[in-house]
């Protein structure tokens, strides 16, 4: 079963941008769905962007135009490039996965990472 890292959260002011990058480790990696989540204090998990392994892309509304999700699957790494950062995106971000077609619902990924900590500051 694949294994995910995220790295690449950290502070940043509203209206910069931030890469976060999901490191994968185990077979099979490009059959696999891919999805970004966050989860901000006392709020519930709530998807971002995901990727299928076709590359077709699904977003958030609230965040349509602004991230990127991508995948280089020769590197078994997912990225969401994040720009015109707000402070309402502040949360922990997780990668996740899944072998089926993305979804936006949380429960039906298997495979989470441990979360990376996005701030942003006004």
């Amino acid at each position: 079963q694949v294994q995910l890292v995220e790295s690449g959260g950290g502070l940043v002011q509203a209206g910069g941008s931030l890469r976060l990058s999901c490191a994968a480790s185990g077979p099979t990696f490009s059959r696999y769905g891919l999805g970004w989540f966050r989860q901000a204090p006392g709020k519930r998990r709530e998807f971002v962007a995901g990727i299928n392994w076709s590359s077709n892309t699904l977003y958030a509304d609230s965040v349509k135009g602004r991230f990127t999700i991508s995948r280089d699957n020769a590197k078994s790494t997912v990225y969401l490039r994040m720009n015109s950062l707000k402070p309402e995106d502040t949360a922990v971000y997780y990668c996740a996965a899944r072998t089926l077609e993305v979804t936006t619902t949380a429960g039906t990924y298997a495979v989470w990472g441990q979360g990376t900590q996005v701030t942003v500051s006004s």
